[in-house]
């Protein structure tokens, strides 16, 4: 026991060096026209170091927002109104997906064609309609993974309550805080983990893991470092691009952890300022909601 608590604080403490040391030498991870750079870049994306430095910066923050309450507020709206930006923009490709579906069907029913090419910037792009069949799970893949946090501020996920509804104001926020810090960051931390390395497989070679060291992936396997990127479909005309599922996976990842952050602060600040304060500064879409208790009309976006 003794072993992990010095192992923790010592990370904490290397955590202060580590930034620094990140913030002054941008070109050993960011330049990655150098290999080796690279590979720091993917060692340290899913390295006990950014998870101490996460963790240092949380709780710096934390510490602040306690402090200074209207800082914490700032720190809500500016998580949430990111959520809401990039679900309210990545929502976009539902119609997307529509439209193309539509045009596939009419191009291949009616119409009798085989293939679709685009010319985008005068270069011909000549693709199956199997092709872009297949394509419609990105579509799909982009509405879950970059709207889900979107969907969370904006109360529109699916809840099966047994006691929430039951409880005090109060004791709904000490359970929202306890479900933020003890399973929305802990969830979003553990699938980065394994995320992180699976995106990064399918874009180079040779492989990486989580079990590989520093030493070996700089020393080692960047000199046969190459991109390799995942071009293999399920059929042979049909969609090819299964990599970018990868890259959404991640950005899911991220979103969710930055959420997981937003929702303890708002649950806190809900819990010390009382029932005056919930709803404070959400920032919801304008439906026909303004007979429903829940969400009284003032907290309603203007269009």
């Amino acid at each position: 026991m003794t072993d992990w608590v010095i192992w923790f604080f010592q990370g904490l403490a290397m955590a202060i060096y580590n930034i620094g040391y990140a913030l002054t030498h941008l070109g050993q991870w960011l330049d990655w026209s150098d290999k080796q750079s690279l590979m720091r870049f993917i060692y340290y994306g899913g390295s006990q170091e950014l998870f101490f430095a996460a963790l240092l910066v949380f709780l710096i923050v934390t510490a602040i927002g306690f402090w200074r309450n209207q800082f914490m507020w700032k720190m809500v709206r500016g998580l949430e109104g990111f959520a809401n930006s990039v679900g309210r923009f990545f929502a976009w490709a539902g119609i997307f997906m529509v439209v193309q579906q539509i045009m596939i069907v009419f191009l291949q029913r009616v119409f009798r064609v085989a293939e679709i090419t685009i010319s985008p910037f005068g270069m011909d792009f000549t693709k199956d309609l199997s092709w872009y069949g297949e394509e419609l799970k990105l579509y799909n893949a982009i509405i879950v993974t970059l709207c889900v946090t979107y969907t969370f501020v904006q109360g529109g996920h699916v809840r099966v309550d047994l006691v929430y509804s039951n409880v005090k104001y109060r004791t709904k926020k000490v359970i929202d805080m306890f479900g933020s810090l003890f399973f929305m960051l802990p969830m979003a931390t553990l699938i980065w983990m394994y995320s992180w390395y699976f995106m990064w497989r399918h874009l180079i070679t040779p492989k990486v893991s989580a079990s590989d060291t520093l030493e070996r992936l700089v020393e080692g396997k960047s000199r046969a470092l190459k991109w390799n990127v995942e071009t293999i479909g399920f059929s042979p005309s049909g969609f090819n691009a299964y990599f970018l599922f990868k890259v959404l996976l991640v950005a899911f990842t991220l979103l969710i952890f930055l959420q997981a952050v937003a929702f303890f602060y708002r649950s806190y600040l809900e819990w010390k300022e009382g029932p005056s304060s919930e709803g404070k500064y959400l920032d919801l879409d304008a439906r026909d909601l303004v007979e429903d208790d829940a969400l009284p009309a003032t907290h309603l976006r203007a269009e």
